[in-house]
């Protein structure tokens, strides 16, 4: 493209150059040749008033000598009456020429070797009419015009190099970002996923980097998407694996026994090499599309049914409190059940066997909050817990439990906040925005109200005491 350009631009500077030049070259002659002739037609009107008044060969050679024609210029005199024909000077024009200006009565041009001559008609005082000749050499005639056919030529030249030089400049900016797009589509497609355009050049080259860069933060989202899902998946695969290692807790001694454990925990160890290993990029959620939602009371119950099997086996002491009414929540119903399967799941890994433990779901005017508590030993550090992939401290924790969670409430414009609960362990509060203006805050009474994020303060009312 670039050499192409300078092509291009170069044919069309050298046709306009040489449509200028060559016509002006040719002007500039001509009035070189007009500037001589008119020279010679002021020496010859010089001399004629003088032929007006005599026609005295001496005088008639002062004359000529005054007017600084040199060996240049000559007269020719008709015999008239009783004086014979004179001619003074060199003459150079054929004596035809000078008889057929005589009998015409008007200048004329003719050719001689080396130059041309003027024959100036003068008429004289008995009615006769005299020829001054006039010698207009070559060089007279072509003098000056050498040095601006040379100007000429070097103007064109500079023009020409100067529009090469122009849409080299311009190729450049042309091709450079062309360049770099190319570079850029083959780095992605090499598998450098940051690899990015800059957005330069002409309007089309940004309108293409554009277009490429946003090209590329597509492929870069499907792909994180694509391992959280593939995360996600493994991680719900963690809820019935706690259910197999409780259950094989209780198997006793014996070498069926030992096998079943053994086999349990190298499955909840590949299970955790999966998820660790799909989690190489941060994915982001899509908040549910209109329309999307369920019923969170319901969802709580479904999988409170579940989890209290567990509690029983383990003798832990359970509650829930706020699912006897319907509570419509902005996220689906798989996810929703998810996110606290990961809580549950959380609570039964990571806390003592008989530790007790309370859901509780608050409806709100603009949010639904839902709380997970234990009573277990709590989370020392809570931001860590909340960082993905550093877990929460504790041995065999991947850190996406809690992860799930706080993407799903981000989706509706809720967050996640962990602290102390009143069981005296830890409690986990999600809040799901229903209007996703914002994260929201407990007002009074324990009416949710909108508030800007901060530290966590204790949440609504004390629950009821556990069974």
């Amino acid at each position: 493209m670039r050499w192409a350009l300078v092509k291009v631009c170069l044919a069309v500077t050298t046709m306009v150059v040489v449509a200028f030049a060559v016509p002006l070259g040719l002007v500039v002659k001509e009035m070189a040749r007009d500037r001589a002739f008119s020279n010679a037609e002021r020496q010859a009107a010089a001399v004629a008033p003088a032929l007006s008044i005599t026609t005295d060969r001496d005088e008639l050679e002062r004359v000529v000598a005054s007017a600084g024609a040199d060996s240049g210029m000559a007269v020719h005199l008709p015999a008239d009456g009783g004086r014979s024909a004179l001619d003074l000077g060199r003459q150079r024009a054929a004596a035809r020429d000078i008889q057929a200006v005589r009998r015409l009565g008007r200048a004329s041009t003719t050719t001689v070797p080396g130059g041309s001559t003027l024959l100036q008609p003068v008429a004289l005082g008995s009615g006769t009419i005299a020829v001054v000749e006039v010698y207009v050499p070559e060089s007279e005639m072509s003098h000056g015009v050498g040095t601006a056919w040379a100007v000429l030529a070097a103007v064109g030249l500079a023009l020409i190099v100067g529009s090469v030089a122009v849409a080299d400049r311009l190729g450049v900016r042309m091709v450079r970002p062309a360049r770099r797009l190319v570079e850029g589509a083959h780095e992605l497609g090499e598998g450098r996923l940051g690899a990015r355009v800059r957005e330069e050049g002409p309007s089309e080259l940004r309108l293409a980097a554009v277009a490429f860069n946003s090209m590329a933060d597509q492929v870069v989202q499907l792909l994180a998407n694509e391992r959280e899902l593939a995360a996600d998946l493994s991680h719900r695969l963690r809820t019935p694996l706690t259910v197999l290692r409780l259950n094989a807790a209780s198997l006793g001694a014996g070498t069926a026994a030992e096998q079943t454990r053994a086999a349990v925990a190298q499955l909840e160890r590949e299970v955790d090499t999966i998820i660790r290993t799909a989690r190489e990029a941060k994915p982001q959620t899509a908040a549910a599309g209109p329309g999307a939602g369920c019923d969170a009371a319901e969802v709580v119950r479904e999988r409170m049914e579940f989890w209290s099997a567990l509690a029983e086996d383990e003798g832990r002491k359970w509650r829930v409190a706020g699912v006897d009414r319907p509570v419509r929540t902005p996220v689906a119903r798989a996810d929703l059940a998810a996110a606290l399967d990961a809580l549950l799941g959380n609570v039964f890994r990571h806390t003592p066997e008989g530790t007790a433990f309370a859901v509780d779901v608050h409806n709100g005017e603009d949010a639904v909050i839902v709380l997970v508590s234990d009573a277990g030993p709590g989370i020392p550090d809570p931001e860590a817990a909340m960082a993905r992939g550093r877990g929460s401290g504790t041995t065999g924790s991947t850190g996406l439990g809690l992860d799930i969670v706080r993407r799903l409430a981000e989706s509706t414009g809720g967050d996640v906040r962990i602290g102390a609960s009143v069981l005296g362990g830890t409690e986990v509060r999600i809040w799901f925005q229903l209007d996703a203006r914002g994260p929201v805050g407990r007002g009074r009474r324990g009416v949710p109200r909108r508030r800007r994020p901060g530290k966590l303060v204790s949440t609504f009312n004390r629950p009821r005491s556990l069974p």
